[in-house]
C-alpha cells in the first residue's frame, strides 16, 4: 500500500473527539514559500492525545518520505486555524 493511501484509510478511521485538547493538526508548507501553513488533516480521535499526536507524525513521515516530496510536514497540538 503506497503511504498516502494508508494515511488516508487512517485519516477515514478516525473518530471525531469533542475534547480539544487531544486534538492535533498536520500542515505542510509550500514549494513556493516555505513560510507558508497550509492544513492537511486533523487528528481528534476518541482514543486520547497520544494516539492522535502518534497518528499525524506518522502520517507527517509518510507523506515526507515519498519520492519527490520537496515540502516539510509537521504537527500541532490543536484544531486547524489559520
Amino acid at each position: 500500500m503506497k503511504p498516502f493511501a494508508l494515511v488516508a484509510c487512517l485519516a477515514l478511521l478516525v473518530a471525531c473527539n469533542p475534547q480539544e485538547g487531544d486534538t492535533f493538526s498536520l500542515y505542510r508548507n509550500s514549494i513556493l514559500d516555505p513560510n507558508m501553513r497550509l492544513h492537511v488533516a486533523t487528528f481528534d480521535s476518541a482514543d486520547g492525545a497520544n494516539y492522535n499526536s502518534e497518528n499525524c507524525s506518522v502520517a507527517a513521515q509518510l507523506f515526507g518520505a515519498q519520492p519527490g516530496v520537496k515540502t516539510r510536514f509537521w504537527c500541532e497540538k490543536g484544531r486547524f486555524e489559520k
